[in-house]
Order: structure tokens, then C-alpha cells, then sequence
């Protein structure tokens, strides 16, 4: 009796095996994002795509580099956590071709300390954290270059490096960590430039404790982001349409109050 079982769960695995597993479920949507504030835009608009017949499954991640793969390996729908600087410079270093289907806000990237109350108050050889990827590395620089600590050799220059520093009066110290672990150095170091969600997810306040904060003039729009040619699935069609509706804008208004900013 044991040897027939253990050679009918063998088949059954050989024949999962061989067909790939189960086929996805056409009405669930997967969606990677990171926890805060994109889970929780998420969640808002989980049952008005319940009442479509859409089960919204979100997957939580923190790390930008995942949920990017996993989308382009089709472990994952879509994703919603990225600016588009980020994807293009990805896209170029992995080979990837995802691409941009709708943008849906904006976390301006602040400045935050725990010694100091202001810009002004930096010492000279002051340690400043950064994100250590160009994108996010280089949206920093540009907002230091806007407070005036440092000067560019090109100040529009989005992937700006520490190598296109020009002028530094201040003789900062650089320190490049992944943009996950900013907020726990806020105690090592003199400044973090810290991207909001990862501030909001630490407790921080954007407008009341950076010190240094990008305004609503940001290019920086977080995009929902998928498969080249697969924006059309009406599954993401429905998405999008549920996350720039105008109860989210005000979910996000009031939920918010600044730190994140609609962008529709």
C-alpha cells in the first residue's frame, strides 16, 4: 500500500514537473511594491477591484532590485514602487526590457539627521549617506547641489556620482549605502538622504523632520511598471484606472499630508 502511494505522489510530481505547474489564475493580479506607501495605496484599491472580479495579490518587498526581477521573469504581474531613472538605469545594467505603464506619485527625497536641527549646522567633514545606486544617488546629489552644500560639474545631470562633485566647500564625507538601510544609520552619520517610503516605513516624518526636501516639482513619479506590450491586460487596465481615480488622490492627500503627493 505504501509503495503504490509513494509511486502515484512520484507521478504526480513528474507530471507537475513536466506541464510547468498549475496555470495562473486569470482573474488574480500579482503586484510586488514596497510596504509603504505603495502596499497601502494597494490595499485601497483591493476591493474596488474585488467588485470587478479581480483578486489583487500583493507581494511585499524591501529591496528594489526583486521585485524588478521577478516581473521580468514573469514570477510576478506588474510592479508599483519605482521612478522611471531608476527603471532605465536598470533596464540597462540587468538587460531588461520593462517598461513604465502609468504614473501615480510622488515621494520627494529629504535630507534627515539626528544631530543636527538644520542644513546650517553641518560641520566641516560632515559624513552624509547616500543611496548607492545611480538613480537614487544621483537624485541626492542634485537635491545637496539645490541646498547649496555642493556644486556639479553638470547640475542637471540625474546620474550625477560622487566623481561629479566639482565644488564640496564643506568637505562632506560620503558615504554610499543601499537605500533599505539609510534610515538605520541616521545615528552613525551627520546626514541620510533617505527616500520616503523607506522614511515613512522608519516612523519619520518627511515634513516635519527633513531638513532638506525635494518639492511637487519632482520628475520623480513612482510608476506602476510591467512587460513591454502587456500594458493592455485588463487586469492592469483596471488597476490603473482604480489607483488614479479620485478617491485615491484623496486617500493619499489625507493619509499623507504632503509626504507623498498625487500625481495625476
Amino acid at each position: 500500500m505504501h509503495r503504490r502511494l509513494l509511486l502515484a505522489t512520484l507521478t504526480l510530481s513528474a507530471l507537475a514537473a513536466c506541464s510547468g505547474g498549475a496555470k495562473p489564475d486569470a482573474n488574480t493580479l500579482t503586484v510586488a511594491a514596497t510596504a509603504v506607501p505603495h502596499a497601502e495605496i494597494l490595499e485601497q484599491v483591493k476591493p474596488v477591484l474585488a467588485r470587478q472580479g479581480i483578486t489583487l495579490d500583493i507581494r511585499v518587498f524591501n529591496d528594489y532590485v526583486q521585485p524588478n526581477l521577478q516581473v521580468d521573469q514573469r514570477q510576478i504581474d506588474v510592479n508599483y514602487f519605482q521612478t522611471k531613472p531608476y527603471l532605465d538605469q536598470f533596464n540597462a545594467a540587468r538587460d531588461t526590457h520593462l517598461t513604465p505603464y502609468a504614473g501615480i506619485h510622488v515621494e520627494p527625497l529629504g535630507g534627515y539627521s539626528r544631530r543636527w536641527k538644520t542644513l546650517a549646522a553641518l560641520p566641516d567633514g560632515a559624513t552624509v549617506a547616500l543611496p548607492n545606486e545611480p538613480s537614487n544617488g544621483g537624485r541626492a546629489l542634485l537635491l545637496l547641489q539645490r541646498a547649496g552644500l555642493i556644486r556639479l560639474k553638470d547640475p542637471t545631470n540625474a546620474l550625477s556620482t560622487l566623481r561629479d562633485i566639482a565644488a564640496n566647500p564643506k568637505h562632506l564625507q560620503f558615504r554610499e549605502l543601499e537605500a533599505a538601510t539609510l534610515p538605520r544609520v541616521l545615528g552613525e552619520v551627520d546626514l541620510a538622504m533617505i527616500n520616503t517610503n523607506y522614511a515613512l516605513d522608519a516612523k519619520l516624518n518627511p515634513i516635519r523632520d527633513a531638513l532638506v526636501i525635494e518639492d511637487a516639482k519632482s520628475p520623480y513619479v513612482n510608476f506602476v511598471v510591467g512587460r513591454a506590450g502587456e500594458q493592455n491586460d485588463p487586469r492592469v487596465v483596471k488597476l490603473i484606472a482604480a489607483l488614479r481615480s479620485p478617491a485615491i488622490k484623496t486617500f493619499i492627500e489625507r493619509r499623507y499630508k504632503g509626504a507623498v503627493l498625487p500625481a495625476f
